[in-house]
């Protein structure tokens, strides 16, 4: 079957502390990866963006660091700041995961963890 290039969303509140935002990044992203079953070959990269209420760790770091099954040590990860816009939810991790997967998958974005409120027609019961 042939693959393409898709893009896969997600986002998840955090504390200001290196625990909440390790565990929150790394369960929306191992979430993201099982229910988009992606294996190590299928990546391109993954990118981050974190409000600037969150600043005592980068989420690509916390993804590294955290206690993971899935090893992420050869994908390009790359964090930056959101920007700051009035009404905007505080405390939130965005993530953009490029990857190949089968040309008739359905990417499945992942939103939890009070990021729903970002996006309520993707969030998933």
């Amino acid at each position: 079957m042939s693959q393409r290039l898709f893009a896969i969303r997600g986002a998840t509140g955090a504390e200001n502390n290196a625990e909440s935002i390790t565990k929150n990044v790394c369960e929306m992203c191992l979430k993201l990866f099982a229910d988009n079953k992606l294996a190590q070959k299928d990546f391109v990269s993954i990118q981050f963006t974190i409000t600037d209420d969150l600043d005592v760790m980068n989420p690509a770091m916390a993804l590294r660091k955290g206690q993971n099954e899935f090893d992420v040590s050869q994908i390009p990860l790359f964090s930056s700041q959101e920007p700051k816009i009035i009404g905007s939810p505080e405390k939130m991790v965005r993530v953009l995961v490029t990857a190949y997967m089968d040309e008739n998958a359905k990417p499945l974005p992942v939103y939890i963890n009070g990021g729903e409120k970002l996006r309520p027609d993707f969030a998933r019961k």
